[in-house]
């Protein structure tokens, strides 16, 4: 990925952790207003306990992730006004502008990627097209960025993101299996042959993935809270992203695909 689609917190004015709403639950600590500053954020726009999120019952915010939208709206939209010092019309503006830019930059990053699937090559002239278009809906003045018809747009990308997966996908067709948004909240996996399955928005919370095979899988948007996927293979899964690694549990074994890290809270090869 982009440095532009990567989090730069030193560049951004703590949206995330004033813009956004949380109520107290197993990811949050307290519960939080959209557009109140979180009590854990410092005068500098960092956090006060980052290095201790989990263990403070922040793990909400261990799983989140930008995509580079912080900075974009701090430095770019905003050119580099902080919401602290301008007026209350100013900051409420940017705050609405944060999530919708946010969902932009989700979509950079899939169709970066979809650029660089190699099967997917006969796309990528429409692939490169929509792209650009995205990227410079990113940068319009906040009255334009609120405007914008975000869902309108997001279909237009997710029907070339999914012909893209599906030519990536072609070498395993006849193995993976159709399970687009299935409800699977615990199932027992264990094992499973899911080489090219389309798991797009499937609902795998605490699901048991131990040693799966999820060669070539699509799991965009796929939910994998407290998914199990300790020694699984995700070698050339396709738009998987941090924040959902972030949010599962796995091991030193467990195989990645290189657009993404092994998080440091799982836990290491078993036996």
């Amino acid at each position: 990925m982009t440095e532009a689609l990567r989090a730069d917190c030193g560049r951004c004015f703590g949206l995330c952790c004033v813009a956004l709403p949380f109520t107290a639950s197993a990811d949050f600590a307290v519960d939080k207003k959209a557009g109140t500053p979180c009590p854990n954020l410092g005068g500098d726009h960092r956090c006060g306990i980052h290095a201790r999120l989990r263990q403070e019952g922040f793990t909400g915010c261990t799983v989140y992730d930008c995509f580079g939208a912080g900075q974009q709206v701090s430095q770019a939209v905003f050119g580099g006004r902080d919401w602290r010092t301008g007026p209350p019309e100013r900051a409420r503006q940017m705050f609405d502008v944060f999530p919708v830019v946010r969902q932009l930059h989700e979509l950079l990053r899939y169709l970066t990627e979809a650029l660089a699937l190699a099967p997917a090559r006969p796309l990528h002239a429409e692939l490169r097209a929509l792209l650009t278009e995205t990227e410079g809906l990113t940068g319009r003045p906040p009255e334009e960025l609120l405007a914008l018809d975000v869902a309108a747009h997001r279909q237009r990308v997710n029907v070339l993101l999914l012909r893209a997966s599906e030519l990536a996908r072609a070498g395993n067709r006849g193995r993976g299996k159709n399970r687009r948004g299935a409800d699977l909240m615990g199932a027992r996996l264990k094992g499973a042959d899911l080489r090219g399955a389309d798991l797009r928005g499937a609902y795998l919370i605490a699901a048991d993935l131990t040693g799966a095979d999820l060669r070539g899988a699509d799991l965009i948007g796929a939910d994998l809270r407290d998914t199990d996927l300790t020694d699984a293979d995700l070698t050339g899964a396709v738009f998987l992203t941090q924040p959902q690694l972030d949010a599962a549990r796995g091991s030193a074994g467990t195989r990645l695909p290189a657009s993404v890290t092994r998080p440091a809270h799982w836990t290491a090869r078993r036996g």
